[in-house]
C-alpha cells in the first residue's frame, strides 16, 4: 500500500522533510490522524533521527502540513518541521512520550520509513 500518493498532503509533507533533513538518518515515523476542517486538510507526523555526526544522539521532530482542498485558495500548501526534544540514542520511549504528552492528542500510528516517503527519493535512500 502506498501512504503518500504523488500529491497527497502527506507526500508533499515527506518530501518538505526529505530537502530539510537527510532522509536515510530517519529511523521512526509516527503518523496521526488527518483532520478535515473547514474545507482544509491538516495532518502532523513525528519523526525520529539519529544524528550523523555522532551516532549517539537522537532528536524528534515535529512535521505539520496544511492543505486547502476548497474555495479560493485550493491547493495551497504549507509544511513545517520543528525539532521538539533531543536525547541519548537510548531513550526513543521517553522521547516520544513526552511529545505526545505536549501534542495532547491520541497515540499515532507508525508508519515504516521505507513507506513513509515518497517512492522518488527511493535513491536518496540508498534504494
Amino acid at each position: 500500500m502506498i501512504l503518500n500518493q504523488p500529491g497527497s498532503g502527506w507526500g508533499r509533507l515527506a518530501e518538505h522533510v526529505a530537502g530539510a533533513i537527510p532522509v536515510t538518518e530517519i529511523d521512526g515515523v509516527w503518523q496521526f490522524r488527518t483532520i478535515r476542517r473547514d474545507g482544509r486538510e491538516f495532518g502532523t507526523a513525528l519523526l525520529a533521527r539519529v544524528d550523523g555526526e555522532s551516532q549517539e544522539r537522537r532528536r524528534i521532530y515535529t512535521a505539520r502540513f496544511m492543505h486547502t482542498l476548497k474555495g479560493k485558495e485550493r491547493g495551497k500548501f504549507e509544511a513545517s518541521l520543528e525539532e521538539v526534544g533531543s536525547g541519548p540514542v537510548e531513550t526513543l520511549g521517553d522521547l516520544l512520550a513526552g511529545v505526545r504528552k505536549r501534542l495532547e492528542d491520541e497515540d499515532p500510528r507508525p508508519v515504516s520509513v521505507a513507506d513513509w516517503f515518497p517512492v522518488s527519493d527511493a535513491a536518496a535512500r540508498g534504494g
